[in-house]
């Protein structure tokens, strides 16, 4: 099945073919760095993580450049609220950004560019905009004039005119349309600045994003993606500033991701509900969150509940479950020797279909719920035909993992892990609960089945389950 992608740019499914064969030049907009990252930045990071993996299990040799917005109007304000440099609070948060992101096993973009970095870049993309007549200058700032612009509005759908008649905008006289937009921003007392043609002066938000695509992808390239909010305007004027310099298409496939919601309200900070990646991972493990992030199609909006994150928990909890089950029960074989079975094909499928990892984690549950179900009817006497079936299931679900970047523990670790969490949440000490367990042993060596069942049943108040063994009593946490 050949891979097709919703391309924004027209509205439909449509068959994925690379500009270069074997090759995928992607970019995709990275954070403006003035606060921690929130919830809503992990899901288009992770999406867009998953899209970068699944190309190249496919085979692309995949450049992807994920840029960092280092100069803007928020980071200036922060840094004056902080009396600190506004080049101080963007390394802060970029440090935090990779601290989450690593955290949530987020593989490294290609390319990570700064727009700071990129200063000459930026000024001589400003520059061919003039000479074209697509800029203006007034009084040191430059503006795009949206008008020279005929296809402007190609990606959102909106038209000028209709723009033009339904708007509220804070109207800068100077401006010869209220939607043209600044490319350069002359100097402020106070604020960072760099030499250009026009005077001192700073970046606008749109074109670095034009200039550093343009220093690493050429031209034109292949994927741009982001969420949705980019759209309109973000997308829709590098579009117009990209293609006005070159006169050639910018982007074949545009790809935007859906919003996070929080118990069905849009997340906002007016509302309280503004959750942190970090705040987040304080209470769930990382693969918790990505697998919840993945649980819907990339381009649907995702509710964040308790409820679906505990989902998400106790569906992660049965995939490790059943791989640890394998590996004991039957043993595995190296991956070169296992030829990729169903579980892996119908993953496929699904992913060719405009990366559709939701239906691509129902695939996997399927598969771990089937061959649960085999392994209780064998009885212990596993058939040859069952155990190739399994160590081929072991084989696609790990690879499977690696492309939703989840079940990167041995599943050992993953439980040890989980219990240490859980215990230290609940204070407490594992001590004690194998000193409980000792009392109870004795207890039942001496028959006294009354105090074994009391403290059987003191061990399941704290959520200790416990399991008898032949080799012994083990415990687990049933959280």
């Amino acid at each position: 099945m050949a891979l097709r992608v919703f391309n924004t740019l027209g509205g439909k499914k449509e068959r994925f073919e690379p500009l270069e064969p074997g090759r995928v030049r992607m970019y995709v907009c990275g954070p403006t760095v003035y606060d921690a990252c929130h919830i809503g930045h992990a899901r288009s990071v992770v999406v867009f993580d998953v899209i970068a993996r699944y190309l190249k299990a496919k085979g692309f040799e995949v450049t992807y450049v994920r840029n960092f917005t280092d100069v803007d109007d928020k980071i200036i304000n922060k840094a004056n609220q902080l009396g600190i440099d506004s080049m101080v609070v963007a390394e802060k948060y970029i440090k935090e950004f990779y601290n989450d992101m690593d955290a949530l096993n987020v593989e490294r973009a290609t390319i990570e560019p700064k727009a700071t970095e990129h200063i000459n870049q930026i000024v001589e993309f400003v520059e061919k905009l003039i000479q074209k007549g697509f800029a203006y200058r007034i009084n040191g700032d430059v503006y795009y004039s949206v008008e020279k612009f005929t296809e402007y509005g190609k990606l959102s759908g909106r038209r000028l005119e209709d723009m033009e008649a339904g708007a509220r905008v804070d109207i800068d006289e100077r401006k010869q349309n209220p939607f043209d937009f600044v490319l350069w921003k002359s100097a402020k007392p106070g604020e960072p600045a760099w030499e250009s043609p026009w005077g001192m002066g700073r970046p606008g938000w749109h074109i670095e994003c034009s200039a550093m695509s343009n220093e690493y992808l050429g031209e034109t390239f292949d994927i741009h993606g982001g969420g949705k909010d980019l759209c309109f305007p973000h997308h829709e004027n590098e579009i117009a500033q990209s293609e006005s310099v070159s006169g050639k298409l910018f982007v074949k496939y545009w790809i935007h991701n859906g919003f996070v919601n929080i118990n069905q309200e849009k997340m906002s900070k007016s509302l309280g509900n503004f959750l942190m990646i970090k705040d987040v991972l304080k209470i769930y493990h990382p693969e918790t969150v990505r697998l919840f992030l993945l649980s819907n199609h990339y381009r649907s909006p995702i509710d964040f509940t308790d409820k679906a994150l505990d989902e998400a928990k106790t569906g992660l909890d049965k995939i490790y479950a059943l791989l640890e089950r394998i590996e004991k029960e039957i043993g595995v074989q190296p991956e070169q020797n296992i030829v990729p079975g169903d579980c892996w094909q119908r993953f496929s499928e699904a992913m060719d279909d405009d990366f559709n990892s939701a239906r691509g984690i129902g695939i996997l549950f399927d598969t771990v719920r089937s061959m649960n179900r085999l392994l209780d009817q064998e009885n212990n006497h596993v058939s040859p035909e069952i155990k190739k079936a399994a160590q081929s299931d072991h084989a696609d679900i790990l690879r499977i993992g690696s492309i939703l970047g989840i079940l990167m523990e041995p599943p050992k670790v993953y439980f040890q892990r989980k219990q240490t969490r859980v215990l230290e949440q609940q204070s407490i000490d594992p001590e004690v609960i194998d000193q409980m367990i000792a009392e109870r042993n004795q207890a039942r060596k001496t028959k006294n089945w009354t105090k074994a069942d009391q403290i059987r049943n003191q061990l399941a108040d704290m959520n200790i389950i416990l399991e008898d063994r032949a080799e012994g009593t083990i415990w687990k946490i049933n959280d």
